[in-house]
C-alpha cells in the first residue's frame, strides 16, 4: 500500500481526522480538490461554538456537540487559538413561542448542558438592553472561534506527525482491492490530465456536500446506504455602527436551520445570518435582494436593526441529508460495522454543529476502524 490511510477533504472534519490518525503513528494522505484548506462549509459559517441544546437527546449531534465543545475549548487554550466564550441568548419573541423555548431548555439540560438559565423578559433585557422578547434561555458555554486559525492548527498538528496534504486533487472514485482501496484521482489544476491511482489500507470520506457523490462512486459501497443530498444556501449580512451586544442572539429555530441570528466576530463586529434557500448547485453569489427579509426577521427581536445599514458579506452551503419540510437528520458516520466494508468510513450530513463537534467526530471516525 502507498499509505495506511487517505482522508478525502481538507475541511475542518477532514483535518481533524487526519490529525487524529497521524498522532496515532499511521501514515495519512489528505486529498483536497481545492487549492487550500477549508474553502467551503468550514469557512462559510457563523464560527459559533455550540453548547448542545438543539439536538435530540442521545443523538450523535447532541453527544458529540457536548463532548466536542469541551475538547475544542481545551484545544484552543492549549494552542492559543483565538476564541471567546461569549455566551448566547435564545429568545422567544411571542407568547406562542414560549412553550417551544421551554422544550429547548429541557432538551439542553437533558443533553448535559447544565449551565442553561431560564430568563423572563426583564432578566433578558438586563443582560442585553436592546433585545425585545417574552422569555429567553441563556447559554453561558456558547462562544465563537477563529475557524481558519483552528484549521491551520489541525493541519500543522497532522503534518508535524507525518501527514501530507495534497491540493488541487479530486477523488473520482474508490475501487476495493485486497486489504484496501485503489483511490482514483484527477488534477483540478491541469486540464486533460489522466487519472492517477493511489492505494491505501483505509479511506475516510470527509468530502462534505460531495460525500454522497464519492460514496456513489465507491464500487462496493451499497447504493441504498447513500443518503439523499440537499444543499441549503445561507447569506450573511454585516451591520453598520457599534455593536450593542456582548452575547450571541438567536431566535427560535425554523425549518431547516436555527433562524437568522446575530453573531459576533472576534473583533466585536456584528453579522446577521444565515437565512436558508434550497439550491441545486453550489453557488456563493451575492444575494443582496434578501436584505428586506433580514430586516423583518431580526427586527422582531432587535428593533434597533431598522436604524442600521446592512451589507451582504458572504454565503455558505450546508450539506444536508433531509430536505424541505423534513425533520433535521442526525450525523451519519458509517463504518465497517454498519456497511460491512473493511477500512471505509463515510461521513454524511456534517453540518452544524460539525465545527463544534470536529474533534469528537474525528475520534469516532477513527474508532470505527478499531484504531486507538
Amino acid at each position: 500500500m502507498d499509505v495506511e490511510a487517505i482522508v478525502v477533504g481538507a475541511g475542518v472534519i477532514g483535518l481533524a481526522v487526519a490529525r487524529r490518525i497521524a498522532e496515532s503513528g499511521r501514515s495519512v494522505l489528505v486529498l483536497e480538490a481545492e487549492d487550500r484548506i477549508g474553502t467551503h462549509t468550514s469557512s462559510r459559517n457563523s464560527e459559533v461554538i455550540h453548547a448542545g441544546i438543539y439536538y435530540p437527546t442521545d443523538s450523535l449531534k447532541a453527544r458529540l456537540c457536548v463532548s466536542g465543545r469541551k475538547a475544542l475549548y481545551d484545544y484552543c487554550k492549549q494552542r492559543h487559538i483565538p476564541v471567546s466564550n461569549t455566551g448566547k441568548l435564545i429568545v422567544a419573541v411571542s407568547e406562542s413561542e414560549v412553550p417551544a423555548l421551554q422544550l429547548l431548555h429541557r432538551r439542553g439540560l437533558g443533553n448535559g448542558v447544565q449551565d442553561l438559565v431560564w430568563l423572563d423578559a426583564a432578566d433578558a433585557q438586563r443582560l442585553e438592553p436592546e433585545i425585545q422578547c417574552r422569555a429567553a434561555v441563556l447559554s453561558p458555554s456558547s462562544g465563537i472561534i477563529d475557524s481558519h486559525a483552528y484549521m491551520l492548527s489541525l493541519q500543522g498538528d497532522a503534518e508535524t506527525n507525518g501527514a501530507q496534504c495534497v491540493f488541487r486533487t479530486r477523488v473520482d472514485g474508490l475501487i476495493k482491492i485486497d486489504d484496501g482501496f485503489e483511490v482514483r484521482t484527477r488534477s483540478t489544476e491541469y486540464q486533460g490530465t489522466e487519472d492517477m491511482a493511489i492505494t491505501s489500507g483505509a479511506v475516510f470520506n470527509c468530502a462534505g456536500f460531495n460525500a454522497q457523490i464519492l460514496a456513489a462512486h465507491t464500487d462496493v459501497y451499497p447504493k441504498h446506504r447513500v443518503p439523499p443530498r440537499f444543499l441549503a444556501k445561507g447569506n450573511y449580512f454585516a451591520v453598520s455602527g457599534p455593536t450593542p451586544f456582548s452575547r450571541l442572539i438567536y431566535p427560535m429555530p425554523v425549518g431547516g436551520g436555527l433562524g437568522v441570528h446575530i453573531t459576533l466576530d472576534l473583533a466585536d463586529r456584528m453579522r446577521l445570518g444565515p437565512d436558508l434557500h434550497w439550491v441545486e448547485e453550489v453557488d456563493y453569489g451575492e444575494d443582496a435582494s434578501m436584505i428586506q427579509q433580514f430586516y423583518t426577521s431580526v427586527s422582531s427581536f432587535w428593533p434597533g436593526v431598522l436604524d442600521r445599514d446592512l451589507s451582504w458579506t458572504y454565503s455558505g452551503i450546508r450539506p444536508k441529508i433531509t430536505g424541505p419540510g423534513e425533520p433535521p437528520a442526525d450525523f451519519i458516520v458509517d463504518g465497517p460495522d454498519e456497511h460491512g466494508i473493511a477500512g471505509l468510513v463515510n461521513l454524511f450530513g456534517i453540518e452544524s454543529p460539525g465545527l463544534t463537534s470536529s474533534l469528537a467526530l474525528a475520534d469516532l471516525a477513527v474508532r470505527k476502524l478499531g484504531w486507538s
